[in-house]
């Protein structure tokens, strides 16, 4: 089969074209801005790009197109497709019917995949009930790229050979998606829209038969109009996790309390509760109070010990012992761009984290501040996703950031005044329009001994680069 893929070099659609590639698909693709990091990636998968999205694709004559959710109404290709009615389908549902549940399709489409058929499964979920995979799903706010990434790491150290499609590069893997003949596959659950004629969230296509529930708060202000609207979407993903499945979920979070009070068919184990999973300062992971074993690593900050239980609960249901899921994460190298140092110059290390959600934003500041102490921390954000550029999350800003000693705001391109969002942090906080501006002042700040840290989930205009070349005095 022939797809051709309508905003391939997203990180989601970049890992389906991956997936399709091993399933042995031909897999081609298109968006708007075809540059490395994810196009010289997919090229060596050997999948052909092609920049933009003019209608003279059609001429490739592909099967199947499938539609990224940054396709929209008016995009030219997408209308000629529309015109002309040729098939087409989103992504989480192309992974659906294809990856996850090929029994759902054709029995000759099922064929093509490189499935083990009819594999007993281990665990104490039961069987399968076909040919699909036993799809362990990760949803949440915050936390879904790691947890993802911790519990394919467990399956894979358990000798599981999991497949996977995550939202980052893990780094004991090297690659965000891959397809094995094992029955498992861990896939990073997310609340957004599918597509534009599918405005139910991605997850929904899935049909886990463990779910983990690592979090809920307000979030994708584009798309949601309130919180409400999100917990009605996550009761959809419980509604179709199986009696005999499993959902994971944070005890700590009134918004998941609702969402399952609205109706639940399946076994529930919380964590962060001592009705549930607990894990002490000290690494102690505990279940109703026994203890299982005790997880000495490198990760910092309450929330990776919340989504350490939460990947150990989800793992000991698909049949790996918690305590072999404690000793595995041991072992963990957690994801690129959460807290990864990018270098250190002069005495002062660089990190690049991948957050930008207020509530993100403040435990990554407090893990930081877990491990240096008293040395200083320079912040240095990007409000960029689509929330923050609205401004819904602007009021929360200061107090993520209160744990800084400096703050440096890119806020190019804001609908909102930044300075002024930031005015409660006084002079601790500086806003700049000019990328090589807030380079310059942070590296006129910095002194031997500090902590530079830099969030954002986009690419900060190589930020990183730059302030390593500042404070090596090379700028």
């Amino acid at each position: 089969m022939h797809i051709h893929i309508l905003g391939i070099c997203g990180t989601f659609m970049g890992g389906i074209a991956v997936l399709a590639k091993q399933a042995g698909h031909r897999v081609t693709g298109c968006d708007a801005g075809v540059y490395p990091p994810m196009s010289t990636q997919l090229e060596a998968q050997g999948i052909e790009l092609i920049e933009g999205f003019d209608p003279g694709q059609i001429e490739l004559a592909p099967d199947v197109y499938v539609i990224g959710n940054v396709v929209s109404r008016g995009n030219p290709l997408m209308e000629e497709i529309l015109n002309r009615g040729l098939p087409y389908v989103s992504g989480p549902q192309w992974l659906a019917e294809n990856i996850l549940h090929p029994s759902a399709v054709s029995p000759e489409r099922a064929a093509m995949l490189p499935l083990s058929a009819g594999m007993p499964l281990a665990g104490t979920g039961g069987g399968a009930g076909g040919e699909g995979k036993w799809v362990l799903a990760v949803a949440g706010t915050h936390g879904k790229t790691t947890t993802s990434a911790m519990l394919a790491w467990i399956l894979e150290d358990a000798g599981l050979n999991p497949g996977f499609l995550i939202g980052g590069v893990p780094q004991n893997f090297g690659v965000s998606a891959r397809l094995t003949d094992s029955p498992f596959f861990v896939v990073e659950a997310d609340e957004y829209d599918t597509a534009f004629f599918d405005k139910r969230s991605k997850f929904v296509h899935y049909h886990p038969r463990t779910a983990i529930l690592n979090n809920l708060e307000f979030d994708h202000a584009d798309i949601f109009p309130d919180l409400a609207a999100i917990e009605t979407q996550f009761h959809h993903l419980v509604r179709t996790v199986p009696g005999n499945g499993l959902i994971v979920a944070n005890g700590r979070e009134e918004s998941l309390d609702r969402v399952l009070a609205r109706g639940c068919w399946t076994p529930v184990e919380r964590f962060g509760t001592m009705q549930g999973w607990t894990m002490g300062a000290a690494g102690a992971v505990a279940f109703k109070e026994e203890y299982q074993g005790t997880l000495t690593w490198s990760l910092l900050g309450e929330h990776n010990r919340m989504n350490a239980l939460a990947a150990v609960a989800a793992a000991r249901h698909a049949g790996v012992p918690a305590e072999m899921g404690i000793e595995a994460l041991a072992r963990f190298e957690n994801v690129k761009r959460r807290m990864e140092v990018r270098g250190v110059a002069n005495g002062v290390t660089v990190y690049d984290d991948f957050a930008h959600h207020p509530t993100a934003i403040a435990t990554t500041v407090a893990g930081l501040r877990s491990k240096i102490g008293d040395a200083r921390i320079l912040a240095v954000l990007e409000p960029r996703s689509n929330t923050m550029k609205l401004g819904v999350m602007k009021d929360a800003l200061p107090g993520s950031l209160q744990g800084a000693d400096l703050v440096y705001c890119y806020g190019a391109n804001l609908g909102w005044d930044a300075a002024a969002a930031l005015a409660p942090l006084g002079g601790k906080a500086q806003t700049f329009d000019d990328l090589d501006r807030l380079v310059a002042a942070v590296a006129a700040a910095a002194r031997p001994g500090d902590h530079v840290l830099a969030m954002s989930n986009g690419g900060f205009g190589g930020v990183h680069d730059k302030l390593l070349a500042a404070l090596s005095g090379h700028a």
